[in-house]
């Protein structure tokens, strides 16, 4: 039996979390890891992660989601944290215009930095506030233009963020899988995951039996 049979999962993937400070990435991978939610806005700093393991469609999937700060002077660390990732939640708040405008901003920075293919989702997070400034058509033509899944979701009361994840989760895994143009390194590195260093983060595990 092999490390990974005896930790409980056949594949390590690591996820970033990218968007505008205070869209709520924070927030969702909370609601996704532990399923409660804060009212308390603590930006990130830096980097921070947690560990989710989920069932998808019978293979153990442990995901690594990093969560990232959003500010303009994180930016520069952001940026290292791109290596071995294979699937980015892009997020902004659909009451936070600058947030949605940013997006291709960040588009261009996933295209500089993160490996070719990765798996990108589109998410208006804050779906349960009435005071809407992005419209969900705007989101789903954004994502249409880069080829790109959308949600509309919220951390607050749980609305799609399991889906958010279980989809990006089989994305990743039909690319693992049956992508013939990822040569065996690279095929390696979603194995074994990357190895967390802990001092850069103190994410708590928080491990389930999800289904996707």
């Amino acid at each position: 039996m092999n490390r990974k049979a005896k930790e409980g999962y056949d594949f390590q993937v690591k996820l970033l979390m990218l968007g505008d400070s205070a869209v709520g990435k924070s927030s969702l991978i909370t609601r996704f890891c532990e399923d409660t939610t804060t009212s308390n806005h603590i930006p990130t700093i830096g980097v921070d992660f947690k560990y989710k393991t989920i069932d998808c469609e019978g293979t153990k999937i442990k995901l690594q989601i990093w969560d990232t700060a959003g500010q303009e002077k994180f930016r520069s660390i952001v940026q290292t944290y791109y290596k071995g990732a294979m699937g980015i939640v892009l997020t902004y708040a659909i009451n936070d215009r600058k947030s949605f405008q940013n997006i291709e901003n960040w588009m261009k920075q996933i295209s500089t930095n993160a490996a070719k293919g990765i798996v990108v989702i589109l998410v208006g997070n804050k779906a349960d506030l009435l005071e809407r400034v992005v419209e969900t058509s705007e989101g789903k033509r954004v994502a249409e233009t880069h080829n790109i899944k959308f949600f509309e979701s919220s951390a607050k009361d749980g609305e799609n963020v399991d889906m958010i994840f279980h989809e990006l989760a089989k994305e990743i895994k039909t690319r693992i899988l049956s992508d013939p143009s990822m040569n065996e390194e690279e095929r390696q590195v979603i194995r074994i995951g990357d190895k967390l260093p802990e001092q850069q983060g103190a994410g708590a595990q928080a491990s389930g039996g999800c289904k996707c």
